[in-house]
């Protein structure tokens, strides 16, 4: 183990005493009104203790130069999750072949392109998942088309999906005048993921907003390291055409974090040769996978390679993508 140069100067963590009292007494107040008071001037003191702190050790580093001592690097649930058998490392030849034979090999290999139908679960009384379907992912995901579900069981879409070249089958679940859900398929031979759906935020709600291109986009996939991460990853790329217009300047982020995936898209402008800004263009909005299915969607004998349930999430550093 290293020891720490004792000449080094080192910026003190403790907090302001005064800080440590003022919550210890936090505890013990009965009178609502003065622990409201106490609680916002505590707020103060701990953001007027963390400035000068920062401060301190701004300074300090502009004294010492290269000399100064290393950031500290907070811990959180990302950098402490426990590990995962399923990691894939860059030497593992193994899984690197069997990725390379799996349902998505046709569309890497550029022997198909991406064609998506998107349509809604049965049953809608209040067209907020049909206005989503038509208004926000059909401009997201190119060369989708939206059709309305009528009557029509799943079996038949697909069958119906086959016979026309489609690739992927996107299902948006509405349930009590909220979208929750989104079922992907992939054609023609799976897999089928279901997706929780949530933080919705349209196109027109979005402030300061870029204005819509039809380019081809760039596409970013941030941290699927697992295998099941690694099978989503591809599962979303296929969805996406493999020539994107760099001079549209349009990106979609599928960024995971925590088993949550964030959907983001933006357009970049370079302001000059070094500096570059994004703005948003929308929609928004959150995954979170639920279950993976091997084979096309089948609900009575459909294998499920994998199934979110509670005794898997033994820690709150327990991910899966």
């Amino acid at each position: 183990m290293k020891k720490k140069n004792s000449n080094t100067p080192q910026i003190s963590n403790e907090r302001n005493p005064e800080i440590k009292k003022m919550e210890k007494t936090l505890g013990f107040l009965r009178n609502k009104r003065k622990r409201s008071e106490l609680a916002r001037d505590l707020m103060d003191a701990k953001r007027e203790d963390k400035k000068k702190r920062r401060m301190k050790r701004k300074k300090l580093e502009e004294e010492l130069g290269d000399k100064a001592p290393p950031k500290q690097v907070p811990n959180t649930l990302d950098n402490t999750r426990e590990p995962d058998v399923t990691f894939i490392k860059e030497d593992d030849d193994e899984i690197f072949e069997d990725i390379e034979a799996d349902e998505f090999t046709s569309y890497f290999n550029r022997e198909t392109t991406p064609k998506t139908l998107i349509t809604t679960n049965q049953g809608i009384d209040y067209k907020i998942a049909e206005h989503f379907c038509k208004t926000e992912l059909a401009y997201l995901i190119p060369n989708s088309s939206y059709y309305k579900r009528r009557n029509y069981h799943l079996k038949e879409i697909i069958q119906y999906c086959k016979n026309r070249d489609f690739t992927d089958i996107i299902v948006i679940n509405e349930d009590n005048k909220q979208i929750n859900g989104l079922l992907l398929i992939h054609l023609p031979d799976g897999p089928t993921a279901l997706f929780k759906l949530s933080s919705i935020k349209y196109k027109k709600d979005i402030q300061f907003k870029a204005g819509s291109t039809d380019a081809m986009p760039e596409l970013i996939l941030n941290n699927f390291d697992t295998r099941l991460g690694t099978t989503i990853g591809r599962m979303i790329a296929a969805l996406f055409p493999h020539d994107p217009n760099f001079k549209g300047r349009r990106v979609i982020t599928f960024h995971n974090q925590r088993d949550f995936v964030f959907v983001r898209q933006h357009r970049y402008t370079f302001d000059s040769n070094e500096k570059v800004r994004i703005q948003e263009i929308g929609p928004r909005f959150t995954l979170k996978l639920r279950s993976l299915q091997h084979g096309t969607f089948d609900s009575k004998y459909g294998e499920f390679e994998w199934i979110r349930k509670k005794e898997l999430t033994t820690s709150r550093r327990v991910f899966f993508l």
